[in-house]
């Protein structure tokens, strides 16, 4: 065998591995979203987005929208716990579990405002945000391949699921 002809084998195995990982993550996704029991389930360019508490404003964001939101994000497992709570700028999110250092203070709890149309503006959390109202909470659940796909980031591995719990503060349409 020739060593371009294994390279592509290799290549296959790889392929058909990540591919299995990602239905794996989806098999997740689907019973995590039954589990939370939100108000309504919508999916949306392979994004779930379980609505636990209702917008109060008419508008939703549009694609091009800028939203204010708090966030805490997870790494998708069967449950939604401190335990694979990565990162938040929600105070109550983060309980008794996890402290935060003195060098990250006030300014982790800001709240974070995002355009749409950013270009760094991972997938998932687009296709989840696209909809929202003001003063909506939901989760926002997705796996890797519309995260950060073969790239880690920070303590995130690569091509690890996500869900997001949000807590819309205001949308513009503007």
């Amino acid at each position: 065998m020739t060593l371009s002809f294994l390279m592509v084998i290799s290549s296959g195995c790889v392929k058909q591995a990540i591919k299995s990982q990602y239905e794996s993550q989806e098999t997740t996704i689907s019973k995590l979203a039954t589990s939370l029991r939100g108000l309504r389930t919508q999916y949306q360019n392979g994004v779930v987005r379980v609505v636990m508490k209702e917008g109060t404003s008419a508008d939703s964001l549009s694609a091009t929208g800028v939203v204010s939101f708090y966030y805490a994000q997870y790494i998708l497992a069967s449950s939604v716990n401190n335990s694979n709570l990565v990162a938040t700028n929600n105070r109550e999110a983060l309980g008794n579990t996890w402290k935060v250092t003195e060098e990250e203070g006030e300014d982790a709890f800001k709240i974070v405002t995002l355009k749409m149309d950013e270009a760094d503006l991972i997938d998932g959390l687009k296709y989840g945000l696209l909809g929202v109202k003001t003063g909506e909470e939901c989760y926002i659940l997705f796996s890797g391949k519309y995260g950060f796909g073969k790239s880690a980031s920070g303590t995130i591995p690569a091509r690890s699921g996500l869900v997001y719990h949000i807590w819309v503060d205001s949308i513009s349409n503007e």
